[in-house]
């Protein structure tokens, strides 16, 4: 399970550093190899590659009427392996998807992680939490 933020900057030719905490697991879970893709919330998914064969199995399994999800989710999707120094490559057409320039934040959710731009990321948070909170964790308690 990933968990927690990362703030992480990328470098000139797109590459970001995968926190330390995360590597071994990466490692050792799906032998260094992670999957990119966009999402419609404007933000990028990163899996581990055998999170994201589960994952792609789904999308692939829609209906037709759910075509364009599989263009967006399936037909963006990057395979790409951590380097010797424990950095991934975002290509320019992601990056470019997702608004990512340098400054960026990593979300660990769970089976996969969140890319975003920080700046993004930290209007959207405070525009969350300036909504309240929604009617599905009204009864949730802490």
């Amino acid at each position: 399970m990933f968990q927690g933020a990362s703030a992480l900057t990328l470098d000139a030719k797109g590459r970001m550093s995968i926190p330390a905490r995360y590597r071994d697991a990466l490692q050792g879970q799906a032998e260094g190899r992670v999957t990119i893709t966009k999402h419609p919330d404007g933000c990028l998914l990163l899996f581990p590659r055998p999170e994201w064969e589960v994952f792609r199995t789904k999308i692939a399994a829609l209906p037709m009427e759910a075509k364009w999800w599989q263009r967006i989710f399936l037909g963006n999707a990057a395979d790409v392996e951590l380097d010797t120094a424990g950095r991934v490559l975002v290509s320019p057409e992601l990056r470019l998807a997702g608004s990512l320039e340098k400054d960026v934040m990593l979300l660990g959710m769970g089976s996969h992680f969140e890319l975003w731009d920080a700046q993004t990321y930290n209007a959207k948070e405070q525009q969350a939490m300036a909504q309240g909170m929604p009617e599905a964790l009204k009864n949730f308690t802490f």
